[in-house]
């Protein structure tokens, strides 16, 4: 087999420079690929043990057996599997809407707290009568969350763990209260009797419900795919300019301006694209048009600020390592949104840093109607990839048509002395020739071949 595949004469002298780069690009490619995996595996590597850095808070407006079998229910439970119950003073937090809004406002991942009145109420039904018949028992306590901020920590971690918690404290409250309240139940009022079996049940405020099975992706897919569809846009816009020789024939300050109309229109385009699938697809989630519109603008923003920084790296990396930037440039960016920086660790918040992290964040912001607004942070640091990505772009640019004027000056002169008798022109197929068609067509970048393309 390696003698009908090695001894052609063809062969001769290239078998080692081949297989050298063969393998070479092999080793690199494996190298990459095991760096971006083990970055964005390390971000959700035993994320379970850090599940006690979700905050909640806790404030008991009882003051009564219930509120303290909530504590003993927690104590319990308390571990690294488990979230943090910060417990304040109704002092801090004066009603119910105060704990609502340190939820909404991102202080906390969620909050619990004890109904006014609720050991009363269950001391009453226990006797029996009327108030055992009105009696509810998820009427005692009542956790808050969002379900838009990160939706499977929120339903896992969050809403399954508030859950098995208030279960809890309907067992300490039989460990704790259990010898008083058999004393004084009404056991021939079978309401009382029931209440009794099952005093507390949990109730929930989802601040923003989402029920659509979609939004799994938001996270994830929907940030990935608008940084693949501006590189490959980016690759066609410079293969078809180079076909029509635009580098080194048109001042650079007329193509700067051409592309960044051209940016803006086509990712203004393609975020209403972005916007468009993910409305189709909510469900009934309820999304007002204000909230679409907001949406919109966000992934216009992010798609922008991600064409002109792939243009800058199109501009300054060399064509053989412009696919190992780009994977990497997706991988960081898409592991500071994929998962909560309080179950990753700590080296992961450089994430605050990347677009992905911040665009996400302004996205819950606009789902949560103004929860979670982290606006002060996002927007500076979107702007400021925005400005870093349009300069490095724009000096990439110039540099690039600079280039490409230059060897068409080379080539005018070629022809100039060929049409003079000073040197023959290049025989069609020649190396030479080959090499007068590639400085004929680069100058613009690197590119695709494109549907629609000369």
């Amino acid at each position: 087999m390696a003698t009908i595949v090695w001894g052609d004469p063809f062969w001769n002298g290239k078998r080692k420079g081949y297989l050298g780069g063969l393998c070479g690009a092999g080793v690199a490619l494996c190298l990459v690929f095991l760096a971006n995996m083990s970055y964005i595996y390390g971000s959700l590597y035993r994320s379970g043990h850090r599940v006690k850095a979700l905050n909640v808070l806790a404030v008991d407006y009882d003051g009564g057996v219930i509120g303290q079998s909530l504590s003993a229910a927690y104590s319990g439970m308390e571990s690294d599997q488990f979230p943090s119950l910060f417990f304040r003073d109704e002092g801090t937090y004066p009603t119910a809407q105060d704990v609502q809004n340190a939820v909404c406002r991102g202080d906390y991942w969620a909050a619990i707290f004890v109904h006014r009145g609720a050991s009363d109420r269950l001391s009453a039904a226990l006797n029996g009568g009327s108030e055992a018949k009105t009696y509810e028992a998820n009427n005692t306590i009542t956790y808050v969350y969002n379900a838009a901020r990160y939706a499977p920590v929120a339903l896992g971690n969050i809403e399954g763990s508030l859950e098995t918690l208030i279960g809890a404290a309907g067992s300490a409250y039989h460990s704790i209260n259990a010898s008083y309240a058999i004393k004084h139940v009404n056991v021939d009022d079978p309401m009382a009797v029931l209440t009794f079996a099952s005093p507390i049940r949990s109730s929930s405020i989802n601040l923003v419900p989402t029920p659509q099975g979609t939004k799994v992706l938001y996270n994830t897919v929907t940030i990935v795919l608008p940084m693949l569809q501006q590189f490959f846009f980016l690759m066609a816009l410079n293969g078809i300019s180079s076909s029509y020789g635009i580098y080194g024939r048109l001042h650079s300050t007329r193509i700067g301006f051409m592309r960044l109309v051209l940016s803006l229109v086509y990712t203004f385009i393609s975020s209403l694209t972005v916007a468009g699938y993910i409305w189709a697809f909510r469900e009934d989630w309820g999304l007002s048009g204000a909230q679409f519109v907001l949406t919109w603008m966000v992934f216009w923003l992010y798609m922008h600020v991600n064409f002109v920084v792939v243009d800058a790296i199109t501009a300054f990396v060399p064509l053989q390592y412009i696919s190992f930037a780009i994977l990497t440039w997706v991988i960081i960016n898409v592991t500071s949104t994929i998962y909560p920086f309080e179950l990753s660790p700590g080296f992961y918040r450089v994430g605050y840093a990347l677009p992905a992290h911040e665009v996400y964040d302004l996205l819950v912001q606009v789902w949560s109607n103004g929860c979670n607004n982290n606006a002060y942070r996002a927007l500076p640091i979107l702007f400021g990839w925005e400005v870093i990505g349009i300069v490095s772009a724009t000096v990439g640019m110039f540099h690039r048509n600079s280039q490409a004027r230059k060897e068409i000056h080379e080539l005018e002169k070629f022809d100039t002395g060929a049409s003079n008798g000073l040197h023959s022109s290049p025989q069609e197929g020649s190396e030479e020739a080959k090499e007068l068609i590639r400085i004929e067509t680069r100058g613009g970048g690197p590119s695709l071949p494109m549907p629609f393309s000369p």
